[in-house]
């Protein structure tokens, strides 16, 4: 799942990893939106997800619809007859309760980019017969510019994705740092240019949240609840601020630091990340071919070798376009979400150690940047790029970024490349062409019972501690688990998910300082 990342070096590598968003939108009082949210209408999910007898033999009962919002709210007249202006239309899905409904459970998965749609029609099938499945109709919407939704937030074609793949992001001298800044440039004008500064500049989680309270009133509940993971629980706390008498309950997994600026969100993120590879590289050292060695000690700067000479000379692996440097980055990275993947990590690494075929660490890559074996991309990369940047303020000054890149290293050795050197490209948030429409703050208290925060030690994406500090803001209660992986709600703890589902479905709170 998901969340923001970060540029620079060791920012730029990574500058789409779906890890975290940034920042919550400002309180704000609920007004009547009358316009918008009148009911669905409902017809065939095969347009969404395709059609075949597969689709209606796993989800017969699926319905799905198109609801319209306004591209910009606060161009909106609440009092027009008729809503004037430029609209997106949000794909939503509803798998209705197959048992005594207890209401709605809206869904969404992270990213920023990820597709709800897709995500709740893959959970309705893995809950099936489960209290949840039962007890509430599963519902997702694609936030603006996502997944389903129209219009859809495409920057790049294939080959010019394909190219930015390409760029090794590595060289921080003067001259390399104006050559990473120009390719930045390159990436924001064409989303600009091909998206427009109007829905570009109205795309963030300020209009997402209300677009959700739409969908709300368009399925006809006065109330929600909600399951909310990487990025999602920026989404989820922002609706509540803005709408909190609306969330009946509220399940946040992998939450985002609520108060943080967007360099120390990622400076925690990485040294997440390094918690994350020295718990591979243990696991790995078991083996006595890990191709990271056995000395602990040693494990970064294994990596180093096996990893650093693709800056100049990309390759390892069968497929025509080689193995780069920062895909390989990439890949490691895509790997310490989930102990699932790090027997791919092992395979590719042990094909650069052996010259060999490295070609695992390139098919993590592929299937992070959302590249299908025929070449072609989805758009959760770009949607993650236009939604964080405008999440929040980045700093433009160079010399910040500069400090900020002497923090990562430290923060996370193995994925530094060099030594420092004083210079230091800025995010490419820095260089965006439109403004932020939110910034860092507490979120708003809900009242006591109505929140649960779900955190874990060692999640390399959202630091165990973003989730401690916003179950406080929330006054929500805080279930500990204690693993390496990012969130794990339904992805078979017992002890989790027997308290998430007691709490969705009977409004039990977990024990308090429920670990497991």
């Amino acid at each position: 799942m998901s969340a923001m990342w970060l540029a620079g070096r060791i920012f730029a590598m990574l500058l789409a990893l779906p890890i975290v968003a940034g920042v919550l939108c400002a309180p704000a009082v609920a007004a009547p939106e009358p316009v918008y949210g009148r009911p669905a209408v409902w017809g065939s999910c095969q347009r969404f997800l395709g059609a075949g007898p597969e689709i209606d033999r796993l989800l017969p009962t699926a319905q799905c619809a198109d609801v319209a919002v306004p591209v910009d709210w606060n161009a909106l007249d609440p009092n027009a007859a008729n809503p004037q202006g430029a609209q997106a239309q949000l794909a939503v899905i509803r798998v209705p309760a197959s048992g005594q409904k207890i209401g709605t459970l809206m869904v969404n998965p992270g990213g920023p980019g990820a597709s709800a749609v897709d995500t709740v029609a893959g959970m309705a099938v893995a809950l099936a017969g489960s209290p949840i499945a039962q007890g509430f109709d599963l519902v997702g919407f694609d936030p603006r510019g996502v997944g389903y939704s129209t219009p859809q937030v495409r920057c790049r074609t294939d080959a010019e994705f394909d190219a930015y793949r390409r760029e090794p992001l590595a060289d921080y001298s003067p001259a390399g740092v104006a050559h990473i800044e120009d390719v930045f440039r390159q990436f924001a004008q064409s989303c600009l240019d091909r998206m427009g500064p109007q829905f570009l500049a109205n795309i963030g989680t300020a209009s997402a949240a209300r677009d959700m309270d739409v969908v709300r009133a368009a399925l006809g509940e006065e109330q929600i609840s909600y399951l909310g993971f990487s990025y999602g629980t920026e989404l989820g706390a922002a609706y509540a601020d803005r709408y909190p008498d609306r969330v009946r309950a509220m399940v946040l997994d992998g939450a985002v630091d609520p108060d943080t600026d967007p360099i120390n969100e990622n400076i925690n993120q990485l040294a997440g990340f390094q918690a994350a590879f020295n718990d591979y590289a243990a696991d790995c050292a078991r083996s006595p071919d890990c191709p990271l060695g056995t000395d602990p000690a040693q494990f970064s700067n294994r990596y180093h070798q096996l990893i650093d000479p693709l800056v100049l000379r990309p390759g390892g692996t069968s497929d025509p376009r080689g193995l780069g440097y920062a895909d390989a980055i990439t890949g490691t990275a895509n790997a310490l979400y989930t102990k699932r993947y790090w027997k791919y990590l092992t395979s590719g690494l042990l094909g650069l150690a052996r010259g060999t075929d490295a070609g695992d660490l390139l098919m993590l890559a592929d299937e992070y940047w959302n590249r299908d074996p025929a070449g072609h991309y989805g758009n959760q990369q770009d949607a993650f790029a236009a939604i964080r940047c405008v999440d929040g303020p980045y700093p433009k000054d160079p010399a910040v970024w500069a400090e900020a890149d002497q923090r990562a290293r430290a923060a996370a050795p193995f994925m530094e490349y060099g030594t420092f050197t004083g210079y230091a490209p800025r995010d490419i948030c820095s260089l965006w062409p439109v403004p932020p429409t939110t910034v860092p703050h507490d979120a708003s208290p809900l009242p006591a019972g109505k929140a649960v925060v779900v955190s874990t030690t060692r999640d390399p994406a959202t630091p165990y501690q973003a989730g401690v500090d916003l179950a406080r803001e929330l006054n929500a209660a805080l279930i500990t688990f204690d693993g390496t992986q990012h969130t794990v709600v339904f992805n078979g703890d017992a002890c989790v998910d027997t308290a998430v589902v007691n709490f969705l479905t009977a409004l039990t709170p977990p024990p308090a300082g429920l670990q497991c």
